[in-house]
């Protein structure tokens, strides 16, 4: 929980705030100048099928100054909400993936960039353990992502390499940070944030993976205006709230091909005189995210007969 040792506000009193963290049935509120206030949402939330979400804006009504508790009275508008993680008003999204041990999951990776992309939430990906790792290894990725149009950043949380780059992108934004357990994401909360102080964690040797160390979603404060959002790990990823002819725009790669395949309203995927499938063949789109469209584009395609 964030503490600033700051004057509290007078009873009854409103406020408004950022929800840090909700757990158990309470919300932890940071008000800018007056610190964090443990707070219980009101019922007609409940009645009106409301759930406050991390990140989310609110208006909080102090109950005691004291023991900075009060009442969420109104949840203000949302830009955007994610599902999972579960979270409000992201402005962007640093997505965390080890160099190796464990090596990249391409098409988890994807995933991830499919929702955020169809979220409208931009993207940083940063790719850790780069103490660890070989130049081939590095190399790969650059060939996969570069084409992309992602910004991004090759890191050791470990020798604190780079960090002063992430730091410098995070500034003025409120970023969730995401990946998939044992790629060192809570280890890079720490050296951003040492008062977060999180767990974290070893990674099993026997399936190479990391152990769920963070298992609600929770923001820190970086400077007054800069709020990094750590959330649990995840394995997997489902695509399902959009449409297969919608999924080619999720790849931002594609998109200078638009309008140049043999026919109209071209899936990429089995027509022939495809631009996208023959930027595939010349190299100039990697293949690994390629694989992953396709994939994806079947999952899709699946959901529809049901």
């Amino acid at each position: 929980m964030i503490r600033n040792q700051i004057q509290a506000a007078p009873r009854g009193s409103s406020m408004q705030g950022k929800i840090v963290k909700g757990i158990a049935g309470f919300y932890y509120v940071h008000i800018v100048g007056s610190g964090v206030y443990e707070c219980k949402a009101k019922g007609i939330f409940r009645k009106e099928k409301i759930k406050p979400l991390v990140g989310d804006n609110v208006v909080v009504e102090v109950i005691n100054e004291n023991e900075r508790t009060g009442n969420i009275a109104e949840v203000l508008p949302r830009k955007n909400e994610l599902v999972r993680p579960a979270a409000a008003n992201i402005d962007q999204a640093l997505v965390v993936f080890s160099i190796t041990k464990p090596s990249p999951h391409f098409n988890l990776l994807d995933r991830f960039l499919v929702m955020m992309e169809s979220k409208h939430i931009p993207v940083i990906l940063c790719f850790n353990k780069e103490d660890i790792a070989d130049d081939s290894q590095i190399e790969e990725l650059e060939s996969i992502y570069a084409g992309c149009g992602y910004p991004y950043v090759f890191t050791s949380a470990l020798e604190q390499k780079n960090i002063d780059q992430v730091k410098a992108l995070l500034t003025g934004k409120t970023t969730v940070i995401a990946g998939p357990s044992g790629v060192g994401k809570s280890s890079m909360i720490n050296v951003l944030q040492p008062a977060a102080k999180m767990e974290t964690g070893e990674i099993s040797q026997k399936i190479g993976r990391g152990k769920h160390t963070t298992r609600h979603s929770e923001l820190f404060t970086l400077d007054g205006d800069s709020y990094i959002m750590d959330t649990p790990g995840f394995s997997s990823l489902y695509i399902c709230d959009f449409e297969k002819e919608e999924l080619k725009y999720y790849f931002p790669e594609f998109g200078k091909y638009e309008g140049m395949c043999r026919f109209d309203g071209c899936s990429h995927t089995h027509e022939p005189d495809c631009a996208v499938k023959n930027a595939v063949a010349d190299g100039i789109v990697a293949k690994a995210r390629y694989d992953s469209y396709k994939e994806m584009y079947e999952e899709l395609k699946e959901k529809r007969r049901y």
